[in-house]
């Protein structure tokens, strides 16, 4: 089952993962009061079940209150052809307005579950805003992989090990160290079969946020999780 960005954000930060502000939005006057209680500029995000949002028109910066309007207003209700949607589209019920953020880095952070070796894998990246699948293809060696086992669970030296080989330098490996925990102890509690932070950002004040947040969860353990059952939407599949 998938969610929405903007749910599985929600859920990420339950457990401690940074996320950036901000609240979803059916129609361009609650994206104004929206953007109203963060203050400009603003991120408007188009909330379908597909990468490649941005590329597709569907992720627009809005730096004054009339640029939210007439933003949100486009976006809602459009057709949004990306790469994974198909030529046929995905027509937008809801936006999601963050706050704007001064980006420094865009790294890529992922968790999955490896099926040869039966564990789950975190993946870490400094090509974070591509496509994972381009990167795997092309610079395959800019995908760096530590396999965790289920009963000691994801050990703090993965985390630094990971940390270190994205290039990141002091406070910024503690909190990487903080976060990619978070991010397993989400998965492990909410029977996950995919955590994907792309990107994952280096603020200009050197702060690691999830500026992007894709989540899936394995059909079979829905049962002993109604909270999550509630979050699916039909119309996206």
């Amino acid at each position: 089952m998938k969610i929405h960005e903007y749910q599985g954000k929600a859920i990420l930060a339950k457990f401690g993962v940074p996320v950036p502000r901000g609240d979803v939005a059916f129609t361009a006057d609650e994206a104004v009061n929206v953007a109203q209680q963060l203050g400009l500029p603003v991120v408007v995000k188009a909330q379908i079940h597909a990468g490649g949002r941005g590329k597709g028109g569907g992720v627009k910066v809005a730096r004054t209150m009339d640029d939210v309007q007439r933003l949100a207003s486009s976006i809602i209700g459009m057709t949004l052809v990306t790469h994974q949607t198909g030529p046929e589209g995905k027509v937008v019920q809801r936006v999601l307005v963050e706050q704007g953020l001064t980006i420094a880095r865009e790294l890529y952070l992922g968790l999955v579950i490896d099926r040869a070796t039966e564990r789950p894998v975190m993946m870490a990246s400094p090509a974070g805003g591509m496509e994972i699948e381009k990167v795997a293809e092309e610079t395959p060696e800019l995908i760096f992989k530590e396999y965790i086992h289920p009963t000691a669970g994801f050990e703090p030296f993965q985390a630094k090990k990971l940390g270190f080989r994205l290039g990141l330098k002091g406070p910024a490996v503690n909190q990487a160290v903080k976060l990619m925990s978070a991010v397993y102890d989400a998965f492990k509690a909410t029977d996950a079969s995919l955590i994907e932070i792309n990107p994952l950002i280096v603020t200009g004040e050197g702060n690691l946020l999830a500026l992007d947040a894709k989540m899936n969860f394995d059909d079979n353990a829905l049962y002993r999780h109604p909270e999550l059952r509630d979050l699916r939407d039909l119309s996206e599949e």
